[in-house]
């Protein structure tokens, strides 16, 4: 689809045209958030965004041709997920969910919460207020029965320092925004031991928050390229892609905010970059199928 041939706006998103890049068919977006001021923040929560509904985002899959949704309880929310449930009941059987949980949740809850989608817990060391590194441990155990994967945001000096425990994880692990690896650190001690997890295959990278690790604020940032190939090249089937829609740093006027069709044609240069032509395809669709269980592509 070329980006003049569709003007769609979508609040919480820069610009109307949709990408140059032509999306395969069940492409994902897996990393959003939705927000609504029905349910309280938790004490100490930072980022304090407007609301922005499963209905919003509904208009931003239409601009940029993504159909199916991975949606992560936000630190604001602390362990709520209500919020979360409400955004996956809205968007249905094409969207799977993240939650966060502090590890005491009964077994039925857990259950319950697999029934509605949830296929990960959040471990948010950077802005969360609920959980500390000794958690990781706890809670990969807790949801291991499951199948669930643990999804990290961390610095990249407590993720080194934590490397021994994180390989012997029972569980997959998920890092969401680059890994933290700023492109100022590729090739250091984190960004290595990011790739090796990914080249055993015990660990899943996003290329979510582009503008949150780089110098610029921007996905634009031409430093961020090389850092993104380093992931495509050494295990494309397991790099994932999020828009991190609705950009609530841009919202607390971190950055400006972001054009999400540009952020999934800076997608399509890393992967030139990379020199995996089909890297589309398994980013897209094909990885996150494996990972969140999507079911087969409805025949058209």
């Amino acid at each position: 689809m070329h980006r003049d041939s569709l003007a769609v706006p979508a609040r919480f998103s820069a610009g109307t045209a949709a990408p140059s890049t032509p999306l395969p068919a069940g492409a994902c977006d897996c990393h959003i958030h939705v927000y609504d001021s029905r349910f309280p923040s938790a004490a100490g929560a930072r980022l304090l965004p407007p609301d922005a509904s499963a209905q919003d985002y509904r208009a931003l899959q239409q601009r940029v041709g993504t159909t199916r949704t991975v949606l992560v309880t936000p630190s604001t929310y602390g362990t709520d997920n209500r919020c979360m449930l409400a955004g996956l009941a809205a968007l249905g059987a094409d969207a799977r969910g993240v939650a966060v949980i502090d590890g005491t949740e009964s077994d039925a809850e857990l259950q319950r919460l697999h029934g509605l989608g949830v296929r990960g817990v959040r471990l948010n060391l950077s802005l969360g207020v609920s959980g500390t590194v000794a958690a990781l441990l706890p809670l990969a155990q807790r949801i291991a029965p499951l199948g669930w994967h643990l999804q990290l945001l961390m610095a990249p000096d407590l993720l080194l320092g934590q490397a021994a425990l994180l390989r012997r994880l029972p569980v997959a692990l998920v890092f969401d925004h680059f890994g933290r690896i700023a492109p100022s650190m590729a090739g250091s001690a984190a960004h290595g031991l990011l790739l090796d997890l990914l080249q055993r295959g015990q660990a899943w990278i996003k290329l979510s928050g582009g503008y949150i690790v780089s110098a610029q604020h921007s996905v634009e940032d031409p430093a961020l390229d090389a850092l993104a190939a380093s992931y495509l090249r050494a295990a494309p089937q397991r790099v994932l892609w999020g828009s991190d829609w609705p950009h609530a740093t841009a919202s607390a006027g971190v950055q400006a905010m972001p054009d999400d069709a540009r952020q999934i044609d800076r997608l399509a240069d890393w992967m030139q970059l990379s020199g995996d032509r089909s890297a589309l395809q398994h980013v897209l669709v094909d990885n996150p199928a494996a990972l969140y269980g999507f079911g087969p592509l409805a025949a058209s």
